[in-house]
């Protein structure tokens, strides 16, 4: 495992080092559970006493908690960016082991870039390319003339559908599905007739999906994730959506068809987004929200209801089939008290 000073972190990472730069790092930990040779990391004065009482060799700290640790310290305007770099440092990803496993399947025609590894019993399919530097895991399934760009990692047991284009250093992991058939359905008097999903999924640069995550091909138009955007495990995100650059979405966050996500957005675990709407730019739904409508406005969209117990609960439910009736009661009282009033 790599070790680095205090100095020779500070120079990669920036900030200024406060006593001890020659301090041995080689590694990184949470604070209570860091020693002597471990970097960890405060992002606020809330952390204070944990800091104090943390065995970590050096911290990575805001500027204005200099002077409040008596300790090596880094000091850089964003101390959990840092630390996602330094861990990274010490973690470095592993490098690609060039070669085809035997019970690997390639198609013939197909275009494999220099230093790619492919792993046990994966399939690569007709006319597809893949780039250099690419790492495809064990078992995963890449369909007839499939674009994969350089760099690109797909962790075991990756399916991508026939047509489907990654951008580069792309990370899939195990279990994701990238192109599978929209949920397309147009009734014919007695029973479902399925409407053949002929558009593709368009991936960017720099994008990270979670395990069993599930981007769906686009019925006409095609589905595209844009550049940066990280997408968390056990997410559908439906036919021809569109996901703006560097937007986030968190687990079980469910995005229905043609729905349009701007850049920068925030989308909390298990929020639900109808279809056919449209989220502007710097956007963030709180956790398990409902979107029915269209966002134009950035800012912060909650639409929870607190939890209490469930005999409570059943009594407000009950009150909603009333709502309508209320208000036009309501809306008679009002009547009433202006006209009494002129």
């Amino acid at each position: 495992m790599p070790r680095y000073t205090l100095s020779q972190l500070q120079a990669i990472l920036g900030g200024e080092v406060i006593s001890h730069g020659e301090q041995t790092l080689d590694d990184v930990a949470a604070l209570d559970k860091a020693g002597q040779a471990q970097l960890s990391f405060v992002v606020g004065e809330k952390y204070l006493k944990a800091a104090n009482e943390s065995g970590a060799g050096a911290l990575i700290v805001p500027p204005q908690l200099v002077g409040k640790l008596n300790r090596p310290l880094l000091a850089i305007a964003n101390p959990h960016l840092a630390f996602a770099r330094a861990a990274a440092l010490f973690h470095p990803e592993p490098a690609p082991h060039p070669g085809i496993q035997p019970s690997a399947s390639v198609d013939p025609s197909a275009e494999i870039g220099a230093g790619v590894e492919i792993g046990p019993q994966a399939v690569i399919g007709a006319q597809c390319r893949i780039g250099p530097g690419c790492r495809i895991g064990a078992g995963c399934v890449i369909g007839e003339n499939v674009v994969v760009g350089r760099d690109c990692r797909l962790y075991p047991h990756v399916t991508i559908y026939p047509d489907c284009r990654l951008g580069d250093r792309v990370s899939l992991h195990s279990g994701c599905v990238i192109g599978s058939d929209g949920f397309g359905l147009a009734w014919a008097e007695t029973r479902w007739f399925k409407v053949p999903q002929v558009g593709r999924v368009v991936i960017g640069d720099d994008v990270e999906i979670g395990a069993n995550t599930t981007v769906d091909r686009g019925a006409l138009d095609d589905t595209v994730i844009g550049n940066g955007v990280k997408i968390d495990n056990l997410v559908q995100i439906a036919h021809n959506c569109t996901v703006g650059e560097h937007t986030a979405i968190a687990g079980c966050a469910g995005i229905a068809g043609s729905t349009k996500i701007g850049s920068r957005c925030l989308i909390g675990g298990a929020a639900m987004i109808l279809g056919h709407i449209e989220i502007g730019d710097g956007v963030t739904v709180s956790g398990a929200s409902f979107i029915g409508k269209s966002i134009k406005t950035p800012g912060v969209y909650t639409s929870t209801q607190p939890q209490m117990p469930h005999d409570e609960w059943l009594k407000n439910a009950a009150q909603l089939r009333h709502l309508a009736a209320m208000r036009e009661r309501i809306r008679a009282l009002e009547k009433q008290l202006s006209d009494k009033e002129r």
